[in-house]
């Protein structure tokens, strides 16, 4: 997921501090959450023979996996800059966004192949217990509100890590749905539908995971950000007193953070000094509207063609 500042406060209201610590508290109450409903569904589902129930309860203990994903990577991209990591250590958040998918495709496939085994032989389906319907009623009940208050934290300090984390919380509260109404069935005397509920559940939970870890993955090899984006921060180049042009604007991703570099045309007649001062000032404008980690400035004379990707000789 991708944001575009959209004027000077946006991005400024929200210090690296402040976006760690929602991190870590809304993770936190996921983290409660989750052992809470994990082990309620495995022991009511195991008790009263429901393998959807219990797969979603499997599903509840990978968020807890990934929760304390979310709280390692916390903890290592709020590290300052070194040697050898001059940007920073941003892209820890993108590298645990990765790990989220990972799980939560092999939690998926998992659940799958589960079902899959079960469906094989249908007469050996048992008839669940009306308990495991209320308790996968209360799961999907916790299990939106957590998404809703993960979201709107994840909104708030602009984390796209916490956006994965947020619609984990979604998947569940979906697989809470999908498991209820299977239940429904095998009370109603269609035993099959229960482990109908956990193959679907499996298939929600992997294509889930591998949305997240493709774009991740993206993001790690330098995916560049939306052109919307791309185009603000052009406009704020050209905002900048003494920019007569800008072109060859590039981005890419480092977290939840941006690198880029441009082009800045100025008047071919100035003294070097005034040019670098204006160059100076135009990164000073993008670094403070919009969430740019660093910008790297070129400048050229206005009106003069740029020879800067001619091929050698």
């Amino acid at each position: 997921m991708q944001f575009t500042e959209q004027d000077d406060s946006e991005h400024a209201l929200h210090s690296a501090a402040e976006r760690a610590a929602v991190a870590s508290r809304s993770t936190w109450v996921s983290v409660a959450v989750n052992v809470v409903l994990s082990t309620v569904q495995i022991a009511v589902g195991v008790m009263a023979k429901s393998q959807g129930l219990v797969a979603d309860g499997i599903h509840s203990l990978s968020d807890l996996v990934s929760d304390f994903v979310v709280l390692v990577a916390n903890h290592f991209s709020r590290k300052d800059a070194d040697a050898d990591h001059p940007y920073g250590h941003h892209r820890f958040e993108t590298a645990a966004s990765l790990a989220l998918g990972v799980i939560l495709l092999s939690v998926g496939l998992g659940m799958v192949w589960s079902a899959v085994g079960k469906l094989e032989t249908p007469e050996a389906i048992p008839t669940a217990h009306a308990s495991a319907l209320w308790v996968a009623g209360a799961a999907l009940v916790f299990k939106e509100l957590l998404f809703r208050y993960m979201l709107a934290a994840a909104k708030r300090v602009k984390s796209s890590m916490l956006v994965a984390n947020a619609w984990h919380a979604r998947s569940d509260a979906a697989s809470s749905l999908v498991v209820g109404l299977g239940l429904i069935g095998n009370l109603m005397g269609y035993p099959l539908l229960d482990p109908l509920a956990a193959l679907v559940v499996g298939f929600m939970v992997g294509k889930m995971g591998w949305t997240f870890g493709w774009d991740a993955l993206h993001d790690l090899m330098d995916r560049a950000v939306d052109e919307e984006e791309v185009e603000a921060i052009r406009a704020t180049l050209l905002a900048t007193p003494g920019v007569a042009g800008v072109h060859d604007v590039r981005t890419r991703k480092m977290g939840d953070m941006v690198v880029a570099d441009a082009h800045i045309e100025v008047n071919a007649k100035l003294t070097v000094e005034e040019g670098h001062n204006i160059a100076v000032a135009a990164r000073a404008a993008v670094l403070q509207r919009h969430r740019v980690l660093n910008l790297m400035t070129h400048v050229d004379p206005a009106q003069r063609p740029d020879a800067d990707h001619l091929p050698p000789g």
